[in-house]
């Protein structure tokens, strides 16, 4: 693949999870966090895999893929966090 394209989607997904970390920061609720935080692990597990793609280490692929779904662990975590009701006022 050309240096040209793999810095442009280096680029994009920089800029992406720069956005992702802004939302976090802001996000005016929990759920909208628990969205941001899927998103910036989404996007770091991307990374991973255009670096695998950009270095020919397949080893990184399978990192990427650890990383994917223990994200989606967390987030299934998450969300039956707050089915159940959220944070205790006990």
């Amino acid at each position: 693949m050309s240096a040209y394209v793999i810095n442009l989607v280096y680029l994009m997904l920089s800029a992406a999870l720069l956005l992702g970390f802004i939302r976090l920061a802001k996000g005016p609720s929990l759920p909208d966090r628990v969205v941001a935080l899927e998103l910036v692990a989404s996007i770091v597990a991307g990374i991973v895999g255009v670096h695998a793609i950009d270095t020919g280490v397949a080893s990184f692929l399978d990192v990427a893929i650890v990383l994917a779904l223990t994200a989606f662990l967390a987030a299934i975590g998450f969300a039956r966090f707050l089915e159940r009701g959220g944070p205790r006022d006990d």
